[in-house]
């Protein structure tokens, strides 16, 4: 059974973690590997490497949106590809366990379910955008405003 009193500050501390994570790597990708050495590393694996700007720029608004509950079920999906992208072009061939050589798939694959969660159970506590993304929502489906993403 679900505890209604405390559900939605367990979605507020999901929600701000995973938005506090989007920006450490986004900063990592940023002031460490710098935005250059980011899209070098992505070309070395076979990506284009101007998708390194825009994953580093998508952390970011990400995590920015996240942290403040602006459409968090749609940013939480939205996110999910940069972490399957981890896992399907770097960490999958390096195993299962993160602290393999260059880190397994355990810990993108558990921030993707972390970030599907986050997406079933919504905005939770002290979350900006709750009521405007589900008004819109509920535009683009044809349902009412108060039945969209329930």
């Amino acid at each position: 059974m679900i505890d209604s009193r405390t559900a939605p500050y367990a979605a507020l501390l999901l929600r701000l973690t995973l938005g506090l994570l989007f920006l450490a790597h986004a900063s990592l990708k940023m002031f460490v590997f710098t935005p250059a050495g980011t899209a070098k590393f992505f070309g070395s694996v076979g990506l284009p490497s101007q998708l390194a700007y825009v994953v580093i720029a998508a952390e970011v608004l990400a995590g920015v949106a996240l942290i403040l509950g602006i459409w968090t079920r749609i940013v939480a999906i939205a996110a999910t590809p940069i972490l399957l992208g981890a896992i399907f072009t770097v960490h999958g061939a390096a195993g299962f366990f993160f602290n393999n050589a260059n880190g397994g798939w355990e810990y993108p694959a558990f921030w993707t379910i972390a970030l599907i969660v986050q997406a079933l159970l919504g905005d939770g506590a002290f979350a900006l955008g709750a009521s405007r993304a589900e008004d819109f929502a509920g535009k683009l489906s044809g349902a009412h405003p108060r039945c969209a993403f329930r």
